[in-house]
C-alpha cells in the first residue's frame, strides 16, 4: 500500500476543501447571475412596496427553523452511534450540505457526514443519513399525493381513471417489491434493510417522524407566506395543496442541489400557471426558497468545511 507523506496529505485535504467551497460558490453565482427568467427590476419594485422588517425577519426565522429541525433530526439519529451536541450536529449537517451541493441528489452529503466519524462507523453513518432523508421523502410523497388529489379534484388536470391506474401501478409495485424482499443483491435485501431499521429504537423513529413533519410544515408555509408577500391572493388550501404537489413531483426527479430551484421552479410554473400566477413571481419565489434554505446554509457550511480537521477521519 502506498503511504502519502503527511505534508502531501495536508495539501490534498486543503485542495479538496478549496474545491468544495469554490465549486459551491461558483455554482450559486452562476445560477443567480445567468438566469434570464429572474426580473430583478420587478422584484425591487415589489420589495420596496411591501418591505417590512418584521416580515423579512419572519421569513428568515422560518429558514432557521427549517434547518434547525434538520439538525435536530440528525442529532436524534446520531444517538444510535453516540450522543452529539447541537453544535456538533450543526457542524456536520451544514458541512455535509456544502459538500453535497453539486453532487447528484446531494449524495456528497452522505460522504460529508461520514468524514466526521471513524472509518469503522462509515456504513452506519450513511445508513442513518438515509433514514434521515428517507423519512423526509416519505412525508413529501404522503403530503404530495393528498395535495395532488385535492388539486386534481378542483382543476381536473388528469382524469379519475388515470388517477386510479396510477395508484394501482403504485400499489402493485410495492406488492411485488415486498414479495421479493428476501432476494439478495450484492448481499443486501429489503428484509435485511427492514431488520436494520427495526434495530433502531422506536423512540428515535418517532422523534424522527415528528421532526420531519415539523420541518415539512415550516418550509411549505414559508413558500406560502412568500406568495402572500408577492400579493398572490388564493385560498389557503389551494396554495398549500399546490406547494405540496410541486415539492412531491420536483423531489421525484433526479437533480443536483444547486439546480434544485430550477427544477422546482419549472414544476411550479406549470401548476401555479393553472392558478393564474405570473411566471416571474413563481420563478422568484422558487429562487428565494433556494437561496434561503440552500445558499445561506451552504455559506455557513463553508466555514465548517474550511475548518475541518483531518483527525476526525481517523
Amino acid at each position: 500500500m502506498i503511504s502519502i507523506p503527511h505534508k502531501a496529505k495536508q495539501f490534498l485535504v486543503l485542495l479538496a476543501k478549496i474545491l468544495i467551497v469554490g465549486g459551491a460558490f461558483y455554482f450559486i453565482y452562476d445560477q443567480l447571475a445567468h438566469n434570464d427568467k429572474l426580473d430583478w427590476q420587478k422584484f425591487i419594485i415589489l420589495f420596496r412596496k411591501n418591505q417590512s422588517v418584521s416580515g423579512i425577519a419572519f421569513i428568515l426565522l422560518l429558514s432557521v427553523l427549517n434547518r434547525y429541525f434538520e439538525i435536530l433530526k440528525w442529532q436524534n439519529l446520531a444517538r444510535v452511534i453516540h450522543e452529539i451536541s447541537i453544535g456538533e450536529a450543526t457542524k456536520q449537517v451544514l458541512a455535509a450540505l456544502t459538500a453535497g451541493i453539486f453532487t447528484p441528489n446531494g449524495v456528497g452529503e452522505y460522504a460529508g457526514k461520514a468524514l466526521f466519524y471513524p472509518k469503522s462507523e462509515a456504513k452506519k453513518v450513511v445508513f442513518l443519513n438515509l433514514i434521515c432523508n428517507g423519512i423526509q421523502m416519505i412525508l413529501t410523497v404522503i403530503f404530495g399525493v393528498f395535495g395532488l388529489l385535492y388539486f386534481n379534484a378542483k382543476y381536473n388536470v388528469i382524469t379519475t381513471k388515470t388517477v386510479v391506474i396510477l395508484f394501482a401501478v403504485f400499489f402493485l409495485f410495492f406488492a411485488i417489491l415486498f414479495s421479493l424482499k428476501k432476494i439478495k443483491i450484492k448481499g443486501y435485501s429489503i428484509e435485511k434493510l427492514l431488520h436494520k431499521i427495526n434495530e433502531i429504537p422506536k423512540s428515535v423513529h418517532q422523534k424522527n417522524i415528528f421532526l420531519g413533519i415539523c420541518r415539512y410544515l415550516v418550509f411549505s408555509h414559508q413558500y406560502y407566506f412568500l406568495f402572500l408577500a408577492f400579493d398572490v391572493e388564493l385560498p389557503y388550501f389551494t396554495l398549500i395543496a399546490t406547494i405540496a404537489v410541486v415539492y412531491f413531483l420536483a423531489s421525484s426527479l433526479p437533480t443536483f442541489q444547486f439546480l434544485d430551484f430550477a427544477v422546482k421552479g419549472s414544476v411550479a410554473i406549470y401548476f401555479f400557471g393553472i392558478l393564474g400566477v405570473n411566471e416571474w413571481i413563481v420563478v422568484f419565489i422558487s429562487t428565494l426558497m433556494w437561496f434561503l434554505n440552500v445558499v445561506l446554509p451552504v455559506i455557513l457550511g463553508s466555514y465548517y468545511v474550511l475548518n475541518f480537521k483531518t483527525k476526525a477521519v481517523k
